[in-house]
């Protein structure tokens, strides 16, 4: 029976659920976008392009790994991590002859992948460049690729393209070809015009040179960067794998056939998997959070517009259990069709979001989208769970309370929250002041941003139960100033003070947009600021040369280094390095005349006797692995080599140069761009004569140190953007949330309108009243909203720089707090002017 009742409630009332609905919709659609993401990451498909002639690759292991054994009530838990590097790791050249041993290979081919960018008309690359790289052309049959012009390389000075690029660059045969590889740049001429078997290169651009050069070229001697394996006519690839990896027993190669291959060819999109996973886990439970919050503010309205319904159910006999019953199978039709209709407008936004992070560059394109059924599931069982949760919390007291007691809560509003929501109110408040106080000890991004957002939706729930007490307290404060905009003001007034459980159902959302809006917007500043001041402090140089392309060549520092007036240039080199498990961010410095150009700040140690078996890091790391100067660290640099090294120097400046500080030349022999990507130059050398220096160096840009700075400040931006991209979805729902509320609100007053035109007001004193009310819900939820984020981003630049120092940008701040009011006003006055257009009178005598 009740199920009868609550399709019959659903059809009657649309408008009432159509709020809800909405609701549920945006948060299914959020549900299944950031699990399509999080699918994407953990199966999303990396196919193979290079190594599609080769059935089984073999190539090093790109992970650290670490084993761990617990003991707990006499037994022993062993547990077995990995985590991958940050560069290419290469396997030993001796493992190209035991594979070539191995029964059933017809051919292993050693493979070298090295930078290799054409530097063109159109800039490194050319005109709508790829990612290009260099190779030994006996390496060419692993695609395989086949002279379709010309003939293969022959001594150092020649090179083989292949058909994409001499498409892009009008190259042919006998054309000169000038490439920046890991070295000074160097002209070629083209001796011949490559095609891959199936078409051209999608994701990448191959140059292949003679074996002599492109060894030369990949610095790395004595070692390949994969062994491609060509089986015997009738061999099973998949056996032969597991042959090969008998015969590599004991070593870290590893050996992948099928789709397998993709992510040993793009170690990018690999990485990146990582990254959207967590990307994903932290998008997809912080807009659960916001969903949860803003759904059962959303029943929470829709059950108080009926509580004269549900009171008269309870007075004609109508039991608990059956009102809880109903109106559990209401929010459940609700729910099912906001989440099937979620899911499915999921499906497109996740497509949309997953382009704009290949766009922003954060994923590559060689990563390619997943679009499976299970997010779409758990959106759906989401929805339900939500939709349901959410009724019977909103539902618990109507349905507990007496018949004749609902009667008269009906027509007036309770003056004094149950005491179940005021305490669940100070509970949270609590849960989100510790969360503000744990956020100021985190000292890593990875530990604080999750942390950050979760205070930020943790206090607005706060905000949401302790709402009617707010908004009561708000109306006594402003209960002055809102007389002095005549009989709209003082009815406004009014209505603060006896609809303020309504009222603060619209506050909620509007502090939960403006809050997470300026957390999202100035959590970037607030870091980026600061290690832009400890850069600019740290850096003595008077010039920066920086790399607009692969990086600046060694040849031109020594160039530079002899031109006269300059006294010092120190090479930087970045990447990051793990002790243990734990990333660092690194960079690789010239130990000649750093004290010239460099000052990190050093609190312990000295930098002065700085070489190739030192290292030096900052107060962070030396904090968390227990370091001072003397004492050894073994670390494992980009490619996987483990090394270890004596601490010279503790420095504070880590925030901007880094954690761990490495010498240069170590450091450049460990990573893919050996290429310094800036250098700093000390002495009175003018700009002409540096600039002089390196012309000759397609890329190579001569800054001052102000102008440096200003290139870190756009990076810093464009990170920014990332971040807003990568939570913008969330608060737009935020903002739905907000508009859906407000109308929801203002449309349900149809009766109380038409009282007052019938009373003498007139249309316009009507619409002024709602134009108060929605600046005074606006301005309470602007400082509501403004104070948790001030609260969680000083403690998070605490936790982060050591002081309190949070960076708020007055335009962008304005905009949003604009923004929201352009969302709370018109979403107000739309729904007011639709409440009153039918005549007072037909309102008033028309059935409640």
């Amino acid at each position: 029976m009740m199920l009868r009742y609550a399709l019959q409630t659903v059809r009657d009332r649309k408008a009432g659920f159509l709020g809800a609905f909405l609701a549920l919709l945006c948060a299914a659609a959020l549900v299944t976008a950031c699990g399509t993401l999080l699918e994407t990451g953990l199966r999303g498909t990396i196919a193979t392009e290079r190594y599609a002639g080769a059935p089984v690759v073999v190539s090093a292991d790109q992970n650290v790994h670490a084993t761990t054994v617990k003991e707990k009530k006499g037994k022993s838990k062993t547990k077995h991590k990995a985590k991958p590097v940050a560069e290419r790791a290469w396997l030993p050249a001796t493992a190209v002859d035991t594979v070539r041993a191995v029964p059933g290979v017809e051919r292993a081919v050693p493979e070298l992948t090295f930078q290799a960018v054409p530097l063109t008309r159109g800039g490194p690359g050319g005109e709508g460049a790829k990612p290009s790289y260099g190779h030994a052309w006996s390496s060419a049959a692993l695609t395989p690729f086949t002279l379709a012009e010309g003939r293969a390389p022959q001594g150092g000075d020649e090179v083989v393209v292949d058909r994409g690029l001499a498409a892009r660059a009008a190259l042919k045969p006998g054309s000169e070809l000038t490439v920046q590889s890991t070295g000074a740049p160097k002209t070629y001429t083209v001796s011949g015009i490559a095609a891959a078997a199936g078409g051209s290169l999608a994701h990448q651009s191959a140059l292949f040179f003679g074996d002599a050069e492109a060894q030369r070229l990949a610095v790395r001697d004595g070692r390949v960067s994969a062994i491609g394996v060509l089986p015997r006519a009738g061999v099973d690839a998949d056996e032969l794998a597991g042959r090969i990896r008998q015969a590599l027993q004991g070593t870290t190669a590893q050996v992948a056939t099928g789709d397998g291959r993709g992510p040993v060819e793009f170690l990018d999109a690999a990485g990146a998997r990582i990254k959207l996973v967590s990307m994903g886990g932290a998008m997809g439970g912080t807009s659960l959070l916001v969903a949860v919050l803003v759904v059962v503010g959303t029943f929470s309205l829709s059950i108080q517009q009926r509580h004269r319904e549900l009171a008269l159910l309870r007075a004609i006999a109508a039991t608990p259990k059956q009102l809880r019953r109903m109106i559990g199978r209401e929010a459940l039709l609700v729910g099912l069709a906001g989440g099937i209709a979620g899911a499915l407008a999921g499906l497109p936004l996740a497509a949309w979001l997953h382009g704009r992070f290949v766009d922003a560059g954060v994923v590559p394109v060689t990563l390619e989208r997943t679009a499976g059924i299970f997010p779409m599931i758990a959106a759906v069982g989401a929805s339900l769970l939500g939709a349901w949760a959410a009724a019977r919390i909103t539902a618990r007291r109507v349905a507990r309370v007496r018949p004749a007691e609902a009667l008269a809560e009906a027509a007036v509003e309770r003056n004094r929250p149950a005491w179940a929501r005021l305490t669940a109110g100070a509970l949270l408040l609590a849960a989100g002041v510790v969360l503000v106080a744990v956020l100021s000890t985190l000292r890593t991004e990875p530990a604080s941003t999750p942390v950050t957002f979760l205070a930020v939706v943790v206090l607005a729930g706060a905000v949401s139960l302790l709402g009617p007490l707010i908004v009561k307290g708000a109306a006594a404060l402003l209960a002055g100033p809102l007389r002095l905009a005549g009989p709209g003001g003082r009815l406004a007034t009014a209505n603060l003070r006896g609809n303020a459980t309504r009222m603060a159902s619209a506050v909620t959302p509007l502090t939960l947009l403006i809050g997470m809006a300026c957390t999202v917007l100035f959590v970037t500043p607030t870091l980026g600021d600061a290690a832009r001041a400890q850069a600019r402090e740290g850096v003595r140089a008077e010039w920066v040369l920086q790399g607009r392309g692969p990086g600046v060549p060694g040849a031109a520092v020594e160039r530079i280094r002899r031109t006269p007036g300059v006294l010092a240039a120190t090479e930087i080199v970045h990447t990051s390095i793990r002790v243990g498990l734990t990333k660092y961010a690194a960079q690789g410095v010239t130990p000649a005349g750093l004290d010239r150009t460099w000052d990190p700040g050093v609190t312990a140690g000295s930098l002065a006797g700085f070489g190739e078996q030192s290292v030096a890091v900052s107060e962070l790391a030396a904090d968390q692995l227990g370091l001072k100067p003397g004492s050894p660290l073994s670390l494992t640099l980009g490619d996987g080599t483990p090394v270890t090294l004596t601490v010279s120097a503790v420095y504070a400046r880590g925030l901007g140069f880094g954690d761990v500080t490495l010498p240069h030349g170590l450091m450049a022999a460990h990573v893919d761009d050996p290429l310094a990507s800036s250098v700093l130059v000390a002495g009175p050398a003018a700009r002409e004569a540096l600039a002089s220096a390196v012309r000759e160096y397609p890329g190579v840009a001569v800054l001052s140190a102000a102008e440096a700075d200003g290139a870190r400040a756009e990076r810093q931006a464009a990170g920014s953007e990332i971040n807003l991209l990568a939570m913008g979805l969330v608060l737009a729902f935020t903002a739905i949330a907000v508009a859906n509320t407000l109308a929801m609100s203002t449309g349900e007053r149809l009766r109380e309108f038409a009282m007052l035109r019938l009373a003498g007001a007139t249309r316009r004193q009507v619409r002024g009243m709602l134009r108060v009310e929605a600046l005074a819900v606006l301005l309470m939820g602007v400082v509501l909203g403004s104070g948790i984020s001030l609260a969680v981003l000083t403690a998070f630049s605490v936790g982060m720089t050591g002081a309190a120092a949070a960076v708020v940008l007055p335009l962008v701040y304005g905009v949003v707090v604009g923004g929201a009011g352009l969302v709370a006003l018109c979403a107000t006055g739309f729904a007011g002017r639709l409440a009153m257009r039918p005549r007072p009178v037909d309102l008033a005598t028309a059935k409640s």
